[in-house]
């Protein structure tokens, strides 16, 4: 309980507003669109991905994040569309976050270039009455639920050949404060994202896919290393090195036709000496699209 009530203290505190606020994955190369709304409608498919993630696996409190998102091409508006849904749970926090994302797309010499925004409500509540003070009644902290919500904007550039991409992005770029209902105000600091990643075909049945994930509020950055060794492009195995923290050992299938399934498993090398476990779902419907790329060598893992 002690480990739970400082956890808190410490989200809830103001200093919380100069950490990283967005939420962690570790499947990043399969989840561009949740970071960069340039990636919406690059697949000429419906494209349709789950994630949940639980990390610091047996840490009382611990942060639970779910998201849910999909895109698709739409000629009519020369580009895409896209939806992102994102829960993410923090011992008495959660904030959720909706997002409807465009993004214009254009031949840009052998590739396509999409420049996307995206724009949504992100909402975060405080169930106070779980909360226990050290010290008896304490009037900074709430004995009942309280929340609030504000208008979220984000841009990203999102480039794209059939052995290569490179995208780089923004979220809250109007800052949001959220007025919670007693009064108590949560404040979004921007975010900066690259991604960037390469198809290398070593044989007809083996490839590899290297990449790179950067995030950054400006003060603290995170950066994950990848690579993943793909066979005959339905199986796929790899690890990612995440500066500061860990390693992340990546594997994954296409469990049918257009379906496939990913595990992340995060062994942290931190203080907090407690692992994270994340699983993703995936599926893509294609179809055909004039006045875009008309192949691609592995668009499910670009």
């Amino acid at each position: 309980m002690k480990k739970i009530f400082l956890l808190i203290l410490f989200c809830y505190s103001s200093t919380f507003v100069d950490a990283q606020q967005d939420a962690q994955f570790s499947q990043n190369m399969f989840n561009k669109l949740a970071s960069n709304p340039g990636f919406a409608g690059s697949n000429q498919a419906v494209s349709l991905i789950g994630l949940f993630r639980s990390q610091w696996t047996g840490f009382e409190g611990a942060p639970q994040t779910t998201n849910i998102s999909g895109h698709l091409p739409v000629s009519a508006l020369n580009g895409g569309l896209g939806l992102s849904i994102i829960s993410d749970q923090i011992a008495q926090f959660e904030n959720t976050s909706v997002s409807l994302s465009y993004a214009y797309r254009t031949q840009v010499g052998s590739g396509q270039l999409g420049l996307g925004l995206n724009f949504g409500i992100i909402q975060s509540g405080l169930d106070g009455s779980l909360l226990n003070s050290a010290s008896g009644s304490d009037p900074a902290i709430p004995t009942e639920s309280i929340s609030g919500s504000a208008l979220d904007l984000g841009f990203g550039v999102y480039f794209n050949t059939q052995d290569a991409y490179f995208g780089i992005s923004t979220s809250h770029i109007n800052n949001p404060s959220i007025e919670r209902s007693d009064n108590t105000s949560y404040e979004l600091s921007q975010h900066y994202f690259l991604i960037t990643g390469l198809y290398h075909e070593i044989s007809s049945t083996l490839s590899l896919n290297p990449s790179i994930y950067l995030k950054s509020d400006g003060t603290t950055s995170q950066l994950d290393i990848n690579t993943n060794l793909i066979y005959n492009n339905k199986l796929w195995g790899g690890v990612s090195y995440r500066l500061d923290e860990g390693l992340v050992i990546l594997t994954g299938a296409e469990i049918m036709e257009d379906l496939k399934m990913g595990l992340a498993y995060d062994l942290v090398f931190s203080d907090i000496n407690k692992n994270s476990v994340e699983v993703m779902l995936g599926y893509n419907f294609k179809i055909q699209v004039e006045n875009q790329l008309k192949k691609y060598k592995n668009p499910r893992f670009l």
